[in-house]
């Protein structure tokens, strides 16, 4: 660790601290430990959290099926939804999620949200006649018509 090496060279903790762009209180711990346990005592603690619920494989076998499409599933329309990429996920995974917790996972993976392109009813036909705007003239006032 390098915060541990750089204690070790007797730089002072908000140093480390900045250096390593952490907070002091951190590297105050940091330095009790190493000074209790040694090197050893400051081994990474590990994952923080909850385990992911998805493998590795898991979620390049989702991305494999976001590419297929959503007509794949035997949707109609080739727009995904949080609701048919929840869908997805149980299909190929099974493994439930929330449509609302989706999200996580696309931007994982790099998808960003898409909005298509909304068009009016009344334009998807000929055209919608226009019409024609009314221009007011500006008014014209003559030196002669001063008030008094």
């Amino acid at each position: 660790m390098r915060a541990g090496s750089l204690l070790a060279k007797g730089l002072s903790q908000s140093e480390v601290a900045r250096r390593v762009g952490a907070h002091r209180q951190s590297v105050s711990k940091w330095a009790a430990e190493l000074q209790a346990k040694g090197r050893a005592g400051l081994k990474k603690a590990g994952r923080a959290g909850r385990k992911p619920r998805l493998s590795v494989e898991q979620i390049n076998q989702i991305e494999r099926g976001l590419k297929r499409g959503p007509q794949a599933l035997g949707y109609e329309t080739s727009l995904w939804t949080a609701n048919r990429v929840a869908h997805l996920i149980e299909q190929e995974c099974r493994v439930s999620y929330h449509p609302g917790h989706v999200w996580k996972i696309l931007r994982r993976l790099g998808w960003s949200c898409q909005r298509p392109a909304g068009q009016a009813l009344e334009a998807r036909g000929k055209g919608v006649p226009v019409a024609p705007r009314e221009v007011s003239k500006p008014s014209l006032h003559s030196a002669s018509s001063k008030r008094p």
